[in-house]
């Protein structure tokens, strides 16, 4: 419905002239605007103390200080043309790596009469109040928007800090609602390094309710996914501006370790890949192919029968897997390379081992390995394609024997021999990863692989799949969806990012279907020159 609808003037019998348009008023609880509960709420929010109200009010320190205030807004007849209003509005949907949600313009220069009071009454009077309580100056700026929730959404792990973003605020506007609904407002404890540690406490949407926060290096918070299929999660939220509270030092995480090929001969290629890729003039097209777009990917790249061992033995098997976070950056499982069932381990070395390292030069025209002629030289095409794993007659550039073979001038402990770092990771529902600026491993060159087991019946909507953005920007590069089988080659630059979409409730409907089937895995390794 077009929100620009028209309203019809309505001339007052014989008179000739319009009727003037009716104001909407508004008043909100008047529990706040008591002197004894604002001294209190005043006093407990200086303290970082607990304080609650017979009246509905709550203010609470843990795991960082929020107030709850029910029955926000007095008249049920206001709420109702509010949302009535609301919903009229034009909605965009929003969906990137930390969010998919649909959301309106900002709602500061809207007419309609149920909005303009509320906006009139939040930047005016509940701003005055917000001021005192928390003794500190609120500048006339203030954002606010309506956001809708629906089933799949979500809006991950953060912390709400941007430059003059001084307080949070969300009111509620839902139908009844439940836990097992989803789409809470869960607060996040933070550890010695103000990261996201796990949830502490989750606040259930209720019609009329306005919660409002303080906006700092530790708020981190979530809205969970919504779950229903049947409600919509409608709110008023955005932030009052003021001067923001002093950040310590941005933590920057420890890399992950990187290490050089293992000694692994092309013994190793003939038995677990599919001979297709053994093939000279195959790989001379994959190359071909890979130089003109920075990506391919192969199919069926392992032979069947090595393929079902593996996805056997992750289903099957006692692997130990441990989550990874913080949720503010990621949320999955990776397993322990030191305890993996044989067949795994072996599927592991090969993509670590050095014979794959030449393999992927040939792939990618990259030079991952000491006997793979780069791409500089244009007279050097001929030598590159005798380059290649398995070649019996390559002029001495042959991976055969290559344990016995030295780098002329250099050894691998030189920081400019290649290196890779990689993991097994298990994608299940309410899982994902997120681009955050202190990532330093993927602000470089590098080659990125993925190879996907378990993915029968994996359907797109179900989220899991990973996109490429440019940095600074929402739209995609490249997406590649998980599919059985398949190794996905990409080659990114320091200013191109990636993520994981988040695993959504969808999901389980293959569980359902099939309960052997929990999620699907990838083996994830990262080349460097």
């Amino acid at each position: 419905m077009n929100s620009k609808r028209k309203h019809l003037d309505i001339q007052s019998q014989g008179t000739g002239k319009k009727k003037e348009k009716r104001e909407e008023e508004v008043r909100i609880s008047d529990v706040i605007s008591e002197e004894v509960v604002k001294n209190r709420v005043r006093e407990t929010w200086s303290r970082r103390e607990r304080y609650s109200h017979e009246a509905g009010i709550e203010v609470d320190a843990n795991p960082f200080p929020h107030c709850i205030i029910k029955d926000f807004i007095q008249s049920q007849s206001f709420l109702e043309g509010l949302q009535k209003e609301l919903l009229d509005l034009n909605f965009r949907q929003k969906s990137n790596d930390l969010y998919k949600f649909k959301q309106s313009a900002d709602l500061k220069k809207r007419k309609d009469s149920h909005i303009s009071a509320l906006r009139k009454v939040l930047f005016e009077q509940f701003r005055s109040w917000l001021s005192e309580v928390m003794q500190v100056e609120l500048e006339n700026t203030v954002d606010i928007s309506c956001a809708k929730y629906e089933y799949t959404d979500v809006l991950l792990c953060h912390d709400d800090e941007l430059e003059g973003r001084r307080i949070a605020f969300i009111l509620y506007l839902v139908p009844p609602w439940d836990r097992s609904d989803g789409g809470t407002l869960d607060l996040y404890s933070t550890d010695e390094h103000c990261q996201p540690q796990q949830i502490v406490k989750s606040l259930l949407p209720s019609l009329n309710t306005l919660v409002f926060f303080e906006v700092s290096p530790v708020s981190f918070h979530q809205v969970s996914e919504v779950t229903s299929e049947g409600k919509r999660r409608l709110s008023v939220s955005g932030w009052f501006h003021g001067r923001s509270l002093e950040r310590p030092p941005r933590y920057m995480e420890p890399t992950q370790p990187r290490t050089p090929h293992i000694p692994r001969d092309e013994s190793l290629l003939y038995e677990w890949v599919n001979p297709q890729y053994m093939d000279l003039a195959y790989q001379a097209q994959v190359q071909e192919e890979f130089e003109e777009s920075s990506e391919i990917l192969l199919k069926d790249f392992l032979k069947a029968d090595k393929f079902d061992m593996v996805c056997e033995a992750l289903r099957k098997s006692d692997i130990v897997w441990k989550r990874r976070g913080p949720p503010n950056k990621r949320c999955y499982e990776c397993a322990e390379e030191a305890v993996l069932p044989e067949c795994v381990s072996q599927c592991w070395e090969l993509l670590a081992s050095e014979a794959m390292f030449l393999l992927l030069s040939n792939f990618t025209g990259l030079k991952l390995h000491y006997l793979a002629s780069g791409n500089d030289d244009d007279d050097e095409e001929e030598e590159t394609d005798e380059t290649v794993a398995g070649s019996s007659d390559a002029a001495g550039n042959s991976i055969d024997g290559l344990e016995e073979k030295e780098a002329p001038g250099k050894t691998m402990e030189e920081p400019s021999a290649p290196v890779c770092r990689g993991e097994l990771r298990r994608w299940r529902h309410g899982d994902y990863t997120i681009v955050h600026d202190t990532d330093v491993g993927n602000a470089e060159f590098a080659l990125d692989l993925l190879l996907f087991l378990g993915c029968e019946d994996w359907q797109t909507e179900y989220g899991g799949f990973t996109s490429y953005i440019a940095n600074g920007e929402d739209e995609e590069l490249l997406t590649i969806y998980p599919e059985n089988n398949s190794l996905a080659l990409v080659y990114r630059d320091k200013e191109t990012l990636k993520f994981v979409k988040h695993v959504n409730h969808q999901s389980l409907e293959r569980l359902r279907k099939n309960p052997d089937r929990q999620g699907f895995y990838d083996f994830s390794f990262v080349y460097y020159e």
